[in-house]
């Protein structure tokens, strides 16, 4: 165990692990009794990991049912993209010129995000995607907004397990993610930028539209 982090600790980064890899989703019960199985940990111990998974806003307590992962509506939506905008766009505006590691992992981001495109599993499509976005917010060099931001792509990850037609969805981002790589690679931060904001004002958009379609069914 990493030293630091207790049990609790690595509990809850697993279960957000699980909701980033779209294993976990909305509406899904987290039965105490399962996990204290699963983890071979104390009641008191899951009590608490489930307890940070609210404060982390992926998951609520619903009287008769238990804790359930979380079900995000169009506030929430808007919120998350306000803070989308927020950390990408400064990331891409203060970085510096792309250096080959960094370049590499959002490469590497793309690359998976292709391979998974290829086998239509487009759940796996989703958790590439906002990979590749997690290395726009590195370029700040700050943990404490890596941390804060992979939270923001947990609970973006449970929005997108709500679309209805997921491969829809996440069809036409692979080739804006390409853009903007690229824009970052030959150092045109203006255009990069640019292409990130259009980016997350169209997939704002189709997100709002898509829990609209879903609240009417």
């Amino acid at each position: 165990m990493s030293s630091g982090l207790s049990l609790a600790d690595h509990i809850t980064l697993e279960l957000r692990a699980d909701i980033i890899g779209g294993r976990l989703l909305p509406g899904m019960a987290l039965v105490e009794n399962d996990l204290v199985s699963a983890y071979n940990a104390s009641r008191n111990t899951i009590r608490e990991a489930l307890h940070r998974l609210g404060q982390e806003g992926l998951a609520r307590y619903v009287r008769n049912k238990g804790v359930m992962v979380r079900r995000l509506g169009p506030d929430d939506v808007r919120d998350l993209f306000k803070v989308r905008r927020t950390l990408e766009l400064q990331a891409i505006h203060t970085s510096r010129p792309l250096r080959d590691y960094q370049s590499d992992r959002m490469q590497e981001a793309l690359e998976a995000t292709e391979l998974a495109r290829e086998r239509e599993d487009w759940r796996a499509v989703g958790t590439h995607s906002l990979a590749f976005h997690q290395h726009i917010v590195g370029l700040m060099h700050s943990p404490l907004f890596d941390e804060f931001f992979t939270n923001v792509v947990a609970q973006l990850r449970l929005v997108f397990c709500m679309a209805p037609d997921e491969s829809r969805f996440q069809s036409p981002w692979l080739a804006r993610d390409r853009q903007i790589h690229e824009l970052l690679v030959e150092g045109d931060k203006h255009g990069a930028e640019g292409a990130l904001s259009l980016y997350l004002d169209d997939s704002e958009h189709l997100l709002l539209q898509m829990l609209a379609s879903t609240s009417r069914h």
